[in-house]
């Protein structure tokens, strides 16, 4: 840790259904290796649902745990980290999701043994924590077509990328855009007729290295805004490689904006992602930030971006 302390409770919470990159014997087996010391007491426990796995969370919080290792992809992150806003309970990551945007971000390994190793070094950082209709994100929220994507995306019994990118052929044709108002930070008011991206980023990307926001700092005090237009979408699509070298953002189709605090007004209501889960969405929704609110275990080699 970066005050050369080590953390005297330690609970992994596992998510039985991920496992995408290594068996769960190995990931055990690696956190043990590199985190079972003699100052340490490390704990085991699966997550079986949401509720499970932030009860979990609330009773090891109660016993005096000041790190909490989650085994699972963003989903699990955002429902885990949730419980850890504004404490002192550190967040670390194994990443076993399909997408990993979380992991990615802050350079933590995708190998288990590699990540366990790194977080065992790491730094304790703290970072700002995104708020959708008061719902926290620490990714992406997204709100037309990138989010219905989602949708068709749940339905699949395979995860990884290429399900991800059948689900984004399919809804091209199936999502129907809907006029969006956004008023950013109580100033300015942007129209935008039928939005097909419509993105608020804390981070730098969805996942699987698709950088959608490349210049995306997290505790900076501030979210970006990421849209795209139905009209500019052809455009776009030529660019698409810039979606994962870090260059989307110069491809001049693209709108982005700074913020700390966004109100968008739809004409109907429509599910909105939240850090790749998708959650029902009435006609308006508030963004806003909590500044620096959630401590993250940070590999010392990777620097926050």
């Amino acid at each position: 840790m970066s005050d050369g302390a080590l953390p005297k409770g330690v609970l992994v919470l596992i998510n039985p259904r991920a496992g995408v990159t290594a068996p769960l014997d190995v990931v055990m087996r690696a956190i043990s290796d590199h985190w079972d010391r003699p100052d340490t007491t490390v704990s085991f426990q699966f997550s079986k649902s949401v509720a499970d796995g932030q009860r979990k969370v609330q009773q090891a919080r109660a016993q005096g745990v000041n790190t909490i290792i989650v085994v699972g992809g963003d989903g699990m992150i955002n429902s885990i980290g949730a419980e850890l806003i504004d404490t002192d309970v550190a967040l670390g990551v194994i990443p076993t999701g399909s997408g990993n945007g979380f992991a990615r971000h802050f350079g933590i390994p995708l190998k288990a043994e590699a990540a366990a190793a790194a977080l065992a070094q790491a730094d304790r950082v703290r970072i700002d924590v995104g708020r959708a209709n008061q719902r926290p994100f620490f990714v992406t929220c997204s709100m037309a077509w990138d989010a219905a994507i989602v949708r068709t995306f749940e339905k699949s019994p395979v995860r990884g990328v290429i399900p991800y990118v059948f689900a984004a052929m399919f809804e091209w044709f199936e999502y129907k855009p809907q006029p969006f108002e956004a008023a950013i930070d109580k100033r300015d008011t942007l129209r935008f007729k039928d939005p097909l991206l419509f993105t608020v980023a804390n981070l730098t990307q969805y996942g699987g290295n698709a950088r959608i926001a490349p210049n995306a700092c997290p505790d900076d005090g501030l979210l970006e805004l990421v849209v795209v237009e139905r009209k500019d979408a052809p455009a776009v699509l030529a660019h698409l490689p810039r979606l994962f070298n870090g260059t989307m953002d110069r491809v001049g189709q693209v709108q982005t904006r700074k913020f700390s605090y966004l109100q968008v007004k739809r004409p109907n209501p429509a599910p909105i992602q939240l850090d790749g889960e998708l959650v029902d969405a009435d006609r308006e929704v508030v963004i806003d930030l909590l500044p620096k609110a959630l401590t993250v275990l940070v590999p010392a080699a990777s620097r926050i971006r």
